[in-house]
This record gives C-alpha cells, sequence and structure tokens, in this order.
C-alpha cells in the first residue's frame, strides 16, 4: 500500500497568471475558480490585500 502525499505546489496545466489559484486547487480537491473568485473579491478593498496575498504566495509556493 502506497500513501501518496499532496504538496502545494503552482499548476503547471490550471493557470491564468503564476498558476496559485490552479495549485490550490488542486491541493484541496476543489476548483480553482473558488480561489479566483476570492482573490478577487480580496481586491475590493482597495487592491492590497489581494494582490500582496497573491504575490506571497506567488513567492512561497514551488513550480509544480
Amino acid at each position: 500500500m502506497t500513501t501518496q502525499q499532496k504538496a502545494l505546489r503552482r499548476s503547471r496545466n490550471n493557470r491564468m497568471v503564476a498558476g496559485v489559484c490552479g495549485g490550490l486547487g488542486e491541493f484541496f480537491g476543489i476548483s480553482p475558480v473558488w480561489f479566483r473568485l476570492g482573490f478577487l473579491i480580496a481586491l475590493i478593498p482597495g487592491g492590497i490585500p489581494g494582490i500582496g496575498l497573491y504575490i506571497l504566495m506567488w513567492l512561497i509556493m514551488p513550480k509544480g
């Protein structure tokens, strides 16, 4: 019996900008559309929370 551990990585296939939302979707097993929507909603109060969090995730998450 083998257990495969999922790693949080940016997606190579499911990407629009850097693959952050695609990687989060693959890791949690849900559609990346929900993460994209969450980042868009975070852009509403001035843009800094959404862009800052996305850039931080882009820098932290390794390429998949």
